[in-house]
């Protein structure tokens, strides 16, 4: 059974390849559950939005009286989520198994960066996030990959 599952690793030395295994596993998981339902997605945006607000340009802010948590989770944009999530697994398994592709390798770069970027906008420009645990494990897993592989350029990349 272990070497089973052995076979089934990516087949590079270090930890990176079986990361980016783990999170396109994951990430897999994450895509249909969006598909499935709002709740957890609504976990990581669950911004302060003004019920009363006609202005969709008003910027809320946690600071500003009377506005109320409410997720602007809406399915379709559940699921538009759900298939970026897909779609960033498949390149990140990609990049576990094709490690020293310099091109599979930024792309792979490219999906934390862009994820990256996106979580930290919504919550600190768009405020549909807030920090908490619903923000802070894909910010913390798209930040730390992201360095991990610049860091890693070199090792795997030659």
């Amino acid at each position: 059974m272990a070497s089973m599952v052995a076979s089934l690793l990516p087949p590079h030395q270090g930890l990176l390849p079986n990361w980016l295994l783990l999170v396109s596993i994951v990430s897999v998981a994450n895509s249909a559950q969006a598909y499935a339902t709002l709740t957890y997605t609504a976990r990581v945006y669950s911004g302060t939005t003004s019920p009363s607000s006609k202005n969709s340009s008003l910027k809320p802010s946690p600071t500003t009286p009377n506005l109320t948590t409410v997720s602007p989770v809406t399915p379709l944009s559940a699921r538009t989520f759900g298939t970026w999530t897909l779609l960033s697994s498949i390149i990140r398994l990609y990049a576990a198994y094709n490690i020293d592709d310099p091109v599979v390798y930024q792309l792979a770069l490219w999906t934390y960066a862009v994820a990256g970027f996106h979580f930290f906008s919504e919550w600190l420009y768009f405020g549909t996030a807030r920090w908490g645990a619903g923000l802070a494990g894909p910010v913390f897993v798209s930040t730390g990959s992201l360095a991990w592989m610049l860091s890693q350029w070199g090792w795997y990349v030659r």
